[in-house]
């Protein structure tokens, strides 16, 4: 089979390697149709060490993906050959404290498709998943959505944490594909007022098309100072959505006292500093959002049953040989792009 394989620095081959094999009973092959790229994709592309986490090359990237089922282990059956599905990324154990604690994507063991030193990736034609990994999808409903099922499910968790909070106004600040998520969540469950920031100008358009009340660019004016004319109190939750310490700040100055700050952004430094006076003084409660824990069916259901729209996500199309191109197009922000995707179908 065909897989695209980061091979150094800005480097991507398309390659033969040997076709996976079933290994487990639970086991699921299945052929890939879409992929998705996201940011921590590119932070692999960009970097041989991101954060704590070092690419052994070559390494294959990607986990957004949907796919058709191609053979089944004896025991499983969740999915049956021939059935289309969307793919939760991270392999629990389902036995540790975290697991059975409700929690499987903090597990102790957690694997996660493309992530260094855990799993090989999908960009390639097949790969092989657990049962447990694989969420059938209706007929009406599209491979590329199947794919926008992982972001906009960590989205829906993201607004979930938020559950017995009040929360009536909320800032999101970054419009790419996790902060559009967490967009039409918020949408969804019926929060009233949704300002958004970006600085690249046409995310900031997506974002009022999808829904945003107000959207604003953090390089071309003071965004605390605007919010406030408006929000007189200021936000009850921010989604920092970008991993960059200047929304992190941001987010700090738009909170009211007792507010929430979400922490979605994935930063390529390890660390990361708070103004502690402020966040003292406004007593802020912040809250790590990590992956989708258990919300990729919800996510798929919003999407069959209509609730939200993801198609405006996917703006670019490539095929597995295009692979570095898709790369440096969503590296350099160009051409508008908001989700670049890949068809191996």
């Amino acid at each position: 089979m065909k897989c695209a394989v980061l091979t150094g620095i800005r480097k991507i081959e398309v390659r033969e390697v040997p076709d996976p094999q079933l290994r487990n009973e639970t086991d699921v092959l299945l052929k890939i149709g879409v992929v998705g790229l996201c940011g921590s994709d590119i932070h692999y592309y960009l970097a041989k060490q991101t954060s704590n986490q070092v690419v052994q090359y070559p390494f294959t990237v990607g986990h957004e993906c949907a796919a058709v089922v191609e053979k089944v282990g004896s025991a499983v059956i969740r999915v049956k050959p021939g059935d289309r599905v969307a793919i939760d990324p991270a392999v629990s154990c389902r036995k540790c404290d975290q697991c059975l604690a409700g929690r499987p994507n903090t597990c102790r063991n957690l694997l996660f498709l493309g992530f260094p030193g855990q799993l090989q990736g999908c960009l390639s034609e097949f790969i092989v998943m657990s049962e447990e990994n694989c969420y059938a999808i209706n007929e009406e409903m599209t491979l590329r959505q199947g794919a926008l099922v992982e972001p906009l499910s960590i989205g829906v968790y993201a607004v979930k944490l938020l559950d017995n909070f009040k929360t009536e106004t909320i800032g999101i600040l970054g419009s790419g594909p996790i902060g559009l998520s967490v967009l039409l969540a918020a949408r969804v469950t019926g929060i009233p007022l949704v300002y958004v920031t970006d600085k690249i100008y046409e995310r900031l358009d997506v974002a009022r098309n999808a829904g945003a009340d107000w959207v604003g660019n953090p390089d071309k004016s003071d965004i605390a100072t605007d919010i406030q004319m408006q929000e007189s109190s200021l936000l009850d939750a921010v989604f920092e959505c970008c991993g960059d310490q200047d929304a992190i700040d941001q987010a700090i100055e738009l909170l009211k006292p007792g507010g929430k700050l979400m922490i979605l952004g994935i930063p390529v430094t390890e660390r990361i500093s708070f103004d502690i006076s402020k966040l003292r003084r406004k007593e802020i409660c912040i809250q790590n959002v990590r992956r989708q824990n258990n919300c990729t069916q919800t996510a798929i259901d919003l999407i069959e049953n209509q609730q939200v729209d993801v198609d405006f996500m996917a703006t670019h199309y490539f095929n597995l040989e295009e692979t570095k191109e898709a790369f440096e197009l969503v590296a350099g922000y160009r051409d508008g792009v908001v989700k670049a995707m890949i068809q191996l179908g």
